[in-house]
């Protein structure tokens, strides 16, 4: 248990029948960078029960915040989804994960694309102050079956631009642009199917995909983990990784169990 910090669950609001956030405590010494992810879990008949979470709080933020979905039968999630004020939670004490600035080359514009519960770790870099200095544009993407699941990014992205000191910084960088594929909304359809046909920038007003100007960041299902890197690869763009940065990197280890 050496490897993992108790901390204090301080609020717990369910946003729809399968997905939830929490927030806790956070240690002092807990350092990540934005855009990672740590293993937080539950003491379960005295062993650690864990998963990897992306942290969706910001690095400057003194309270951990999590986005999770609740699976049924889930050996962490089913406990996870009960969990009230004051209850205790486990925390990892190393952060990591691939989805941070460092492993993309300098560009214009940031695609964050997301499905489910793989916007959290994007929650946590559109609050990053480096990442407005660093790019001229960012497009938030966010790919959910219905409409209620949007709920928890809209919230996310309504608190930033109300902001006193972020709304004005993000105002004209911050691009959000949500869609669903299985009910009447403003934006219909895949991420990836958006992407292919360029929907996604029409209806933004913005120029297409551009390895000279854009660099990408993926978390979501597996299906769009597999079907844009394709896609992005046969236009020649380069996956990044920590040793060699790229124009577009992977997140694979938010939870979907």
């Amino acid at each position: 248990m050496s490897a993992f910090q108790k901390e204090t669950v301080l609020s717990v609001r369910h946003w729809t029948e399968s997905l939830f956030s929490f927030t806790a405590t956070r240690d002092p010494g807990f350092r990540f960078q934005n855009g990672q992810f740590a293993m937080i879990g539950l003491e379960v008949e005295g062993k650690p029960l864990m998963r990897a979470y992306s942290m969706a709080s910001a690095n400057h933020e003194e309270a951990l915040e999590f986005f999770s979905i609740k699976v049924q039968d889930g050996p962490l999630t089913s406990r996870l989804q009960k969990i009230r004020e004051g209850d205790v939670i486990l925390v990892g004490r190393k952060a990591t994960g691939t989805l941070i600035t460092g492993n993309l080359i300098p560009g214009k514009r940031l695609l964050l694309l997301s499905t489910g519960t793989g916007l959290a770790p994007f929650a946590s870099l559109i609050k990053d102050p480096d990442v407005y200095e660093n790019y001229e544009t960012i497009v938030l993407a966010h790919g959910c079956r219905q409409v209620s699941e949007l709920a928890y990014g809209e919230h996310v992205v309504d608190g930033l631009r109300s902001h006193e000191l972020f709304g004005p910084l993000i105002r004209d960088k911050l691009v959000y642009y949500p869609t669903v594929t299985r009910e009447p909304f403003r934006n219909r359809g895949r991420i990836t199917d958006l992407i292919a046909s360029n929907q996604l920038f029409d209806d933004l007003g913005l120029t297409g995909l551009d390895i000279e100007t854009d660099r990408i960041m993926l978390c979501g299902s597996p299906a769009m983990l597999e079907e844009l890197p394709a896609m992005f690869t046969a236009r020649g763009f380069v996956e990044g990784n920590h040793s060699q940065p790229g124009h577009f990197v992977i997140e694979k280890a938010f939870v979907e169990r």
